[in-house]
């Protein structure tokens, strides 16, 4: 099948197999931060946007992607070292295997969310599993990201 998609801001056309999941086609592109854990959508390690929004890539089609924008953790590098200072700060980073999934959840979340409440900022990172930490560091983290992010800074 002939596939046409744009990974963060590259356009890349290809002819795939027709059950070829997202996660192997943006890692044969070079994107490595897209991770496979759990393989049943249950971790958070594969998330990369789609069209500006979350999806667990290894649960997706890459033909789904065809004519689309596709962006990982490569593709906000900037962001994501903002957003990985303030994880680092608060202790959070561990081993840092879950990170990527994690923090392209809450930059999607920022984009998304106007001033989240606590349990809203739970909900929309539920599906991410951390096996290092207890959260506690990474919601400080989030919520101090936010405060700022919101004073415009």
């Amino acid at each position: 099948m002939e596939i046409k998609v744009k990974i963060n801001g590259k356009v890349y056309q290809d002819n795939i197999d027709a059950d070829m999941l997202l996660l192997d086609y943006v890692r044969s592109k070079g994107c490595y931060s897209a991770k496979r854990g759990c393989e049943t959508a249950n971790c958070g390690l594969c998330t990369v946007w789609l069209e500006g929004k979350p999806v667990l890539s290894c649960s997706v089609l890459a033909m789904k992607a065809n004519n689309k924008e596709v962006t990982t953790l490569e593709g906000l590098e900037e962001e994501a070292k903002e957003f990985g200072a303030f994880l680092a700060d608060e202790g959070a980073e561990q081993c840092g295997f879950c990170s990527p999934g994690f923090i392209m959840n809450v930059l999607a979340m920022k984009n998304e969310l106007e001033n989240p409440t606590e349990e809203e900022i739970k909900e929309y990172l539920s599906g991410n599993l951390c096996r290092c930490t207890g959260y506690m560091g990474q919601l400080r983290a989030i919520k101090k990201y936010l405060e700022q992010k919101s004073k415009g800074e």
